[in-house]
């Protein structure tokens, strides 16, 4: 009964922004500048049709596994060492929070000098957006274990390494979790805007490309397909949480 309803109100909650869509773009009387909902409807078949759409979406979703694995490598061990050694935590520390606040986008004047137009800015990009979240929340994870678990394997004659992987690890699984669906989206996030300036293919490059050819509503189509794309992605994260940590319904991510 509750997903019957949860389904009846995300319905009308589209119907109602349809209809909002379409009385503005009736308004502005203008398709070049905000086409209707049919015509970019209309669009949207067209470019699934054609396979634009499967042959840009498969050019983004390859660079972001690169992107978000690498990311994971390197941001999960070291979220671990820094959250379990003070001493790595205050070298290293400063100099995420220094650049963490620093969009990937501000970096793509400098990176298109130094990587060019191609795979490797956006794929940089990527990782820089997906990196911070997936370290810090690993960090706070690692800070979230219960001492008495720790205390508990030292009496017990656990070594270090046996402790990391049965107790530690374990227990900051959700806030890790919780970092990479925020990785994720900042990446998808970042895709999009290192895709509209240096990248040869994507989504983010079709965009700008239907833009140029002042074709608004293959802009709009492929906006959609980004949104709707980057949705179901963190669906299949949710999932994934879900399914490895159902004793954590809720956790969060939380600040250091």
């Amino acid at each position: 009964m509750d997903g019957l309803w949860s389904v009846g109100l995300y319905l009308r909650s589209m119907g109602a922004f349809v209809l909002i869509w379409w009385m503005a773009a009736w308004w502005i009387g203008n398709p070049v500048l905000l086409p209707s909902p049919l015509d970019t409807f209309r669009a949207l078949i067209s470019l699934i049709a054609n396979g634009e759409v499967m042959s840009n979406a498969l050019a983004s979703f390859r660079r972001l596994a690169y992107s978000f694995v690498g990311a994971c490598a390197v941001g999960i061990p070291l979220g671990l060492v820094m959250g379990m050694n003070r001493i790595v935590f205050a070298l290293i520390d400063p100099l995420v929070e220094i650049l963490r606040p620093i969009s990937g986008i501000a970096w793509i004047p400098l990176g298109m000098f130094i990587l060019g137009v191609g795979e490797a800015l956006p794929s940089a990009i990527m990782f820089y957006g997906a990196f911070f979240p997936i370290v810090i929340n690993t960090i706070v994870g690692v800070r979230s274990v219960e001492p008495r678990l720790i205390q508990a394997a030292e009496v017990l004659g656990v070594g270090r390494r046996h402790t990391i992987l049965h107790v530690i690890l374990p227990a900051s699984l959700p806030n890790i979790l919780v970092g990479l669906r925020l990785g994720a989206g900042a990446a998808w996030t970042a895709m999009v805007a290192a895709e509209l300036i240096g990248a040869p293919s994507g989504l983010g490059f079709a965009v700008e490309w239907y833009r140029q050819l002042l074709m608004t509503p293959s802009v709009l189509a492929f906006v959609f397909i980004i949104g709707l794309f980057g949705y179901l992605f963190d669906r299949l994260l949710r999932a994934l949480q879900a399914a490895l940590t159902p004793w954590a319904d809720g956790a969060g991510a939380r600040a250091l």
